[in-house]
């Protein structure tokens, strides 16, 4: 229990708390709850943060279980409120309950694979537990003990600590370096797959030669097939008993080439159905609408509920073919490219329009030449003015959010000395430095974010990976409403 503080310790707290308030506090890139009760002191030591609540300077890592007043690792914070402590706990066991539940997870992926197969005559092996004992890979592997995967998980490794470590971190230096040749993206080593091969070979034990190229692209690939059908199979049988819908998605390649995609949406997830790339025929409603008839004939119309497409207007012709001739399949628009049309039109209005032009038109000078590349990124401290984004208005309105944020630094940067020497008088009294230090300019700019955020805050939830169905109709309202 805190003791009560005397009057001058709570007018010091408060204007401690003021101070803290009304400074300009230093934060990382992160949405630790813990950061709202801390702020960095020295931005070259992330680690070290001042407490909002009481002064103390300590490690970032542990503020969340000093508010939370978790005793044995961390001193409490005697200024911390009843709801500050019951929020901090909560996360605090909350993120300790996502640890444990990662683990187990690791754990039964890996607990999936086996290796070991029973084999007739002299070979058979003998079963050890629900695992069976690897093929004799040598003359001295008969009396090598079996490994059994669940106890070479979660620490309980018959070898030393110490030499487990070295030897890993010498597997780990082996396979870093074919990453790094090969030129291997890092997340992919998130996926399953991966974890379930190391676990893989770890059973197989010294010896194992990788596949060729040849296996890989023919019979290593025509088995996966194979499988991933099988796995298809569950989805398949959701179609009948939940309903599906059919998502078309038409896009043109950089060489003019028209490609069609066709995927089948269920509880279960989503299956790809079939690719055609259109070559001679004209893009007519009718043309499109024979294509997603004959697959909604595959998939089975009693199992259709709806199908998804933009709102191109081959494919309003579309819909209305599809309406006489299937009344009982509904058609919708993909909110995706409805909301993208809502934004790119509300930007070309005569009132947002030049102000997106201007930006545009000030990235564009920046990111041309070298040198004010490198005046940019100096005066932001090495942060970039344009965000790409999943659509063209997306990435213009990131850019736009962007330039408002280093609005001081750009102010800055066009008034500087290296920026007269690098531009000459020309350039410095007219285009991007007069945007810069327009005023009608970043007024622009407020109000453009100020009526793009709440649809753009739509369209991510509805371009996202989670189903969104639930949350559209309300934030609609919201971005209505202007909130």
């Amino acid at each position: 229990m805190s003791q009560p503080m005397s009057q001058s310790q709570n007018v010091s707290s408060a204007a401690s708390n003021t101070a803290f308030d009304n400074s300009t506090a230093l934060k990382r890139a992160s949405n630790d709850m813990g950061w709202e009760y801390g702020i960095l002191m020295d931005p070259t030591n992330l680690d070290k943060i001042q407490c909002k609540l009481c002064g103390k300077i300590m490690s970032s890592g542990r503020q969340k279980k000093r508010i939370a007043q978790i005793k044995g690792s961390v001193s409490s914070c005697p200024n911390a409120s009843k709801e500050d402590i019951a929020k901090c706990k909560a996360a605090v066991e909350e993120g300790s309950k996502k640890k444990k539940d990662k683990l187990q997870a690791a754990k039964e992926i890996r607990e999936e694979v086996t290796i070991m197969e029973e084999e007739d005559g002299d070979e058979e092996v003998e079963i050890v537990g629900k695992r069976k004992r690897p093929h004799t890979l040598g003359p001295m592997d008969k009396h090598v003990s079996d490994i059994i995967p669940g106890k070479m998980m979660m620490g309980q490794q018959t070898i030393s600590g110490t030499h487990f470590k070295a030897r890993s971190e010498k597997v780990d230096s082996f396979l870093a370096r074919w990453v790094y040749e090969a030129g291997i993206p890092f997340h992919a080593f998130d996926n399953n797959s991966f974890a379930q091969f190391c676990e893989a070979v770890g059973q197989f034990g010294m010896g194992y030669q990788p596949p060729s190229q040849y296996k890989l692209r023919e019979p290593l690939l025509k088995a996966e097939v194979e499988r991933t059908k099988k796995c298809l199979k569950k989805q398949e049988e959701k179609w009948a008993s939940t309903g599906c819908s059919i998502m078309t998605d038409a896009w043109s390649h950089r060489k003019r080439r028209s490609i069609t995609n066709l995927c089948v949406n269920c509880k279960e997830g989503t299956t790809f159905l079939s690719s055609k790339e259109i070559l001679d025929e004209s893009h007519t409603g009718e043309y499109i609408f024979n294509y997603v008839d004959k697959r909604i004939e595959e998939v089975g119309p009693k199992n259709v509920v709806q199908v998804v497409t933009d709102n191109a207007s081959n494919n309003m012709a579309a819909t209305e073919l599809l309406k006489v001739k299937r009344p009982n399949i509904f058609w919708s628009s993909c909110a995706t490219h409805t909301i993208n049309l809502m934004l790119e039109g509300i930007g070309k209005l005569p009132k947002f329009k030049g102000v997106i032009e201007k930006a545009k038109a000030f990235s564009i000078f920046i990111y041309v030449h070298h040198t004010t590349l490198a005046l940019m990124r100096k005066a932001t401290k090495k942060r970039d003015i344009a965000r790409p984004g999943v659509t063209r208005f997306a990435t213009s309105f990131l850019t736009l959010q962007s330039l408002a944020e280093k609005k001081e630094a750009l102010k800055v940067m066009v008034t500087s000395n290296e920026w007269g020497r690098v531009n000459g008088v020309l350039v410095a009294q007219k285009g991007p430095y007069a945007t810069v230090l327009s005023i009608s300019f970043w007024n622009g700019i407020s109000l453009c974010l100020k009526v793009f955020a709440p649809l753009v805050k739509v369209f991510r939830l509805v371009d996202g990976d989670r189903p969104s169905m639930g949350f559209v109709y309300g934030e609609l309202q919201k971005a209505k409403q202007g909130s």
